[in-house]
């Protein structure tokens, strides 16, 4: 249920954001926050389920002709060309100054062509349908703490029925029609006037001076500037926190199991993020959610963990939705995520490694982060030897993984060089040690001894794309010949399509059913073949990769090269993080 993944576009105002189809409707939307429950969760269900969809009435409607983001923005504009004419419609979300709006403009081009509009307001998830009334200029929409106001034009017939509220008018060339939809606790009597025209004009503006910092200038600065405006619409304005991806639930597999929720601040997907961020030359960013760090892990940093709310929210309890069918019948639709309890021991390695870039990049050490970052190395110091769920967050029994060891030497080494970079005052002599500790045990009890490859836990025989960490960090020169077996292997057997698996089919997970792709293991695999100077097959990896983003360049999380569609959560920050860094690895 739903359209396809990849038929989706994605607004945002930097507080939440929406998806978009092909036919016009937009079919998910939490207000007033990322991870608050949504409006609209057709995505996940039906359009009972909450949609509004504004598009020409007809069969003509289910696909629109055409649609592009206006350049260097997130302002979707959709046309239609019908028998009666052609249409146009933009939507964005401007920039929040008090409440969240999302605006749709509707414009004639030529002809005559009838529009219509239906919206269906369902609070928490799908779940509650709410009270309508009417104003002078609005429909409000009213249960427990939300509401939310559209104003209707002038001169559009605008009615309810079904649980709908419908619109119907006719568009002629020339002629704008703007709806306006805001979400406001439902205790507040007024809504904010606006000028609908003004606030695109902004908009506009303020994604283009945004991503006219970027200094990318090289062949795929399309697809680069794409992935970091995503980036930065996956940014929680108010807090620096960053989310995984702004939807729940959207199945790694159609009709199974393995269906979470990403609206949440993983500190591995954020710190990649910022490093992408950070090549693309946006410090503010940076200096953002590094004060979100500093405010999340508050407290006891030594208990640091794998997730957090957007504004640092510790507890995160992952519930089921058994009212909505799921995406594809996908079940269960979860909402909430229990790998908030999991031990994640690689998270070190990513915090620690991009504190070290921002260093690099020129955003001075404050006092109160190297304190953090003594305090996460004395942490990482007693539990590195501990098993642990790892990057993949297995829902079976912890073990050694490769990639946490690694990614504990990273953080050793970075916290080595910053001390060196700095003279800040620090314990050199035991990060040192430390190094050479994790060093010594990845490499006498994470290699296959039969045949040198660097394999997914201690005393496994399985293949993990997360190993190619270690031509990538620097854990070995590219010269050492595990490196290079290591990745071959993972070339060869971890390929799927002419991608790359995360690990093989029936590896054990604690979960059912086998996946497809996982597009950032694709683009890391480029960055490997790149540390070993194979440049070619790199390009050619990075090319296959980065073209099966849809029409307007989002990536989700997986690719199923059987199906030829998107599978995961979408858009995906970790999928565009890594198209980002190794568009910049392979321009040197």
């Amino acid at each position: 249920m739903g359209g396809r993944i990849e038929d989706y576009a994605l607004l945002s105002d930097l507080q939440t954001a929406a998806l978009v189809g092909r036919d016009g409707s937009v079919d998910w939307l939490c207000l007033p926050r990322f991870d608050s429950p949504s409006c609209f969760a057709a995505l996940l269900g039906t359009p009972e389920h909450g949609a509004w969809q504004l598009a020409p009435t007809g069969a003509d409607a289910a696909h629109c002709t055409s649609r592009r983001y206006l350049a260097d923005t997130l302002v979707l504009e959709t046309r239609w060309r019908t028998p009666d004419g052609e249409v146009k419609v933009l939507d964005f979300m401007p920039h929040r100054e008090r409440a969240p709006q999302l605006i749709r403009i509707v414009e004639g081009v030529s002809g005559a062509v009838p529009v219509r509009g239906e919206l269906r307001l369902r609070f928490h998830h799908g779940r509650i349908s709410p009270w309508v009334r009417r104003t002078d200029r609005h429909r409000v929409a009213v249960a427990g703490p939300d509401s939310a106001w559209l104003r209707v034009p002038p001169g559009v017939h605008t009615y309810g029925v079904d649980g709908a509220t419908v619109s119907e008018f006719t568009a002629t060339p020339g002629q704008r029609v703007a709806f306006l939809l805001t979400w406001q606790p439902s205790h507040l009597a007024t809504t904010p006037r606006a000028d609908p025209d003004a606030l695109l004009a902004a908009t506009v503006e303020g994604w283009r001076g945004w991503a006219a910092q970027c200094p990318y200038r090289g062949e795929w600065r399309e697809a680069v500037l794409r992935s970091l405006l995503t980036l930065k619409a996956l940014a929680y304005e108010p807090t620096g926190g960053i989310v995984a991806a702004p939807t729940s639930s959207l199945p790694e597999v159609p009709g199974g199991e393995r269906n979470w929720d990403y609206r949440y601040c993983w500190l591995r997907d954020s710190s990649m993020t910022l490093s992408a961020l950070l090549r693309g030359g946006f410090r503010q960013e940076a200096a953002a959610w590094r004060k979100w760090l500093l405010r999340a892990v508050a407290g006891d940093p030594s208990a640091v963990q794998a997730v957090y709310g957007v504004a640092g929210e510790r507890g995160l309890p992952e519930t089921e939705a058994d009212w909505l069918p799921g995406h594809l019948d996908s079940r269960p639709v979860r909402f909430g995520n229990a790998a908030v309890g999991q031990l994640q021991l690689d998270v070190y390695g990513e915090v620690v490694d991009t504190l070290n870039l921002a260093l690099r990049a020129g955003i001075p050490m404050e006092r109160q982060v190297w304190s953090l970052l003594r305090t996460l190395l004395a942490s990482l110091s007693v539990r590195w030897r501990e098993p642990d769920e790892g990057l993949w967050e297995v829902r079976s029994d912890r073990r050694h993984f490769t990639h946490s060891k690694v990614m504990a030497w990273v953080a050793a080494d970075r916290a080595v060089r910053m001390a060196e970079a700095t003279g800040l005052p620090a314990p050199s002599s035991e990060w040192r040690a430390l190094r050479d500790q994790v060093h010594a045990e990845v490499c006498e009890r994470a290699v296959d001894p039969r045949r040198g490859v660097f394999v997914r836990s201690y005393g496994s025989t399985e293949l993990d794309a997360a190993t190619l960490f270690v031509a990538t960090t620097g854990f070995l020169p590219p010269d050492d010949p595990r490196v290079a077996r290591t990745v071959e292997a993972v070339q060869h057997g971890l390929d799927h399509g002419g991608l790359v698996r995360r690990y093989p089919p029936g590896a054990e997970d604690g979960l059912a059913g086998s996946e497809g792709a996982f597009l950032a293991c694709s683009f890391w695999l480029a960055d490997a073949l790149t540390v070993l100077g194979r440049h070619q097959e790199a390009r050619e990896l990075f090319a296959r990769a980065a073209s099966l983003g849809n029409d307007l360049g989002l990536l989700s999380e997986q690719w199923d090269p059987v199906g030829r569609r998107q599978l995961g959560n979408t858009p995906q920050a970790f999928t565009h993080v890594a198209l980002v860094n190794t568009a910049f690895r392979l321009g040197g």
